[in-house]
């Protein structure tokens, strides 16, 4: 019966005093905290289908993200083959094709004007725009094309206009053409192309040189704008008093200005700088060479939330670093499930950054989240360490932690870098901590 007491007091001895054991209840403790992090990544990414959801089903009501493809001016034509029957006769066969010609000069100039809806608490950036095309396509060349002029059908041509959401169109659009109004009507005659978009019937000849154009064209849309450079020189003018564009596409703008105020964007694109011909036949693939602006939130809680999650091990680590520190230099005992309860407080902070950041800016949610878990775990440390001093040691750190955090967060470009110094600081910190610490004999210590 002795030999038993005597077995589990020096178990319970060691339980109490080894440092390897709890090390390795510190690392465990972290390794469970693992599951709360990972639900709250979960949590953010359901947050973010939420408000894409939202902005979906607004841009469904109001207008997508528009593509301007045109104008393309379409002549059918004919071609003849003469096929042997199996009595030897010949027959003629007649085949209805379309040949295609872009503009030879395409300008376009306009604005956009974006306003913000809401859909629950989810803000949604929408615009309406008005643009004035204009330009002129030279007269047909079939020979290019290795085509009898003579078989086209000129009183058949159409002209083309491609736009991706056509329930968006907010006014008649009618076409300034040879100094004749024309207007056009939904749908294509011919999808080799474009998939959705107006059309409308043009008179050509094969005698007129050239055919001048102008129309003007306000739709709706939402998310951005983007043009497909159709003329052998396409010029694009758009401003906005959007003041946080994003330039995508195939290319730049060749001059623009951003302002508080907003943007004004210049496109100068040659038909070399594309891979595909002023004219041709049957189908052609177009929408490689488009380009645009794109309207971006200036805050996205939900990517800076995702970035500050993942130095949720650091945050858990360091400050269980801290008490075991404060454990080892002060003799205080601190049970595992301190450690825990601590853990799953610093956890919290991530679900309430998230809650805070839909009502409020990123900035004062973080600094609100941070500072009333700081306040928490103070609040609870005191009563462990008994020691004003040493819970406003901790307090302070813990300030220094998720202040740190923040500023890499903030600085996306440089938050390599700066980890990396502050890491190898932190690291330097710990070893002139510990230099000093008899690891061995702290257990004979106890």
């Amino acid at each position: 019966m002795n030999e038993n007491r005597s077995f589990f007091d020096r178990l319970n001895h060691w339980t109490r005093t080894s440092i390897g054991l709890k090390i390795f209840i510190i690392g465990f403790l972290v390794l469970i905290l693992l599951i709360p992090v990972s639900m709250v990544e979960d949590l953010i990414y359901e947050r973010q289908q939420y408000q894409q959801n939202a902005i979906e089903e607004v841009s469904s009501k109001w207008g997508t993200e528009q593509t301007l493809t045109g104008l393309i001016l379409s002549v059918p034509y004919y071609t003849y083959n003469t096929v042997k029957n199996d009595d030897g006769s010949e027959k003629l066969i007649k085949k209805k094709q379309v040949a295609h010609f872009l503009p030879d000069q395409l300008n376009i100039s306009g604005n956009i004007s974006p306003e913000k809806r809401y859909r629950g608490i989810y803000e949604v950036v929408v615009y309406n725009s008005t643009l004035k095309i204009s330009g002129t396509f030279e007269k047909p060349n079939f020979k290019k094309l290795n085509i009898e002029a003579s078989n086209a059908t000129w009183d058949k041509a159409t002209i083309s206009l491609g736009l991706s959401d056509l329930r968006s169109i907010q006014n008649e659009v009618q076409l300034n053409w040879l100094k004749e109004k024309v207007y056009f009507e939904p749908g294509l005659k011919s999808n080799d192309v474009v998939q959705s978009g107006i059309s409308a019937n043009v008179l050509t000849d094969s005698v007129t040189s050239s055919y001048p154009f102008e129309l003007t064209l306000e739709f709706n849309g939402s998310k951005g704008l983007s043009f497909t450079p159709l003329g052998k020189t396409t010029i694009v003018d758009i401003q906005s008093n959007w003041a946080e564009p994003s330039f995508d596409g195939a290319f730049l703008p060749d001059t623009r200005e951003v302002t508080q105020e907003g943007f004004n964007a210049h496109w100068k694109v040659l038909h070399l700088n594309r891979n595909y011909p002023q004219q041709f036949t049957g189908g052609i693939q177009v929408r490689p060479s488009d380009f645009g602006v794109r309207l971006i939130m200036p805050v996205d809680q939900y990517r800076k939330s995702t970035r500050s999650v993942k130095y949720a091990v650091m945050i858990i680590s360091l400050t269980f670093l801290i008490y075991f520190f404060s454990q080892i230099k002060t003799s205080i005992r601190i049970h595992p499930i301190q450690y825990l309860i601590i853990g799953l407080a610093l956890c919290l902070f991530f679900t309430l950054l998230i809650a805070l950041s839909e009502h409020m800016s990123f900035y004062l949610a973080y600094f609100t989240g941070s500072i009333s878990i700081v306040v928490l775990i103070t609040s609870y440390s005191y009563f462990i360490f008994k020691n004003s001093l040493l819970t406003k040691v901790l307090a302070g750190l813990l300030v220094m932690l998720y202040g740190f955090i923040y500023i890499i967060i903030q600085l996306q470009d440089y938050s390599l870098l700066i980890g990396s110094v502050a890491l190898f600081v932190i690291l330097g910190f710990i070893m002139y901590m510990s230099r000093n610490i008899d690891w061995y004999n702290i257990g004979n210590d106890s």
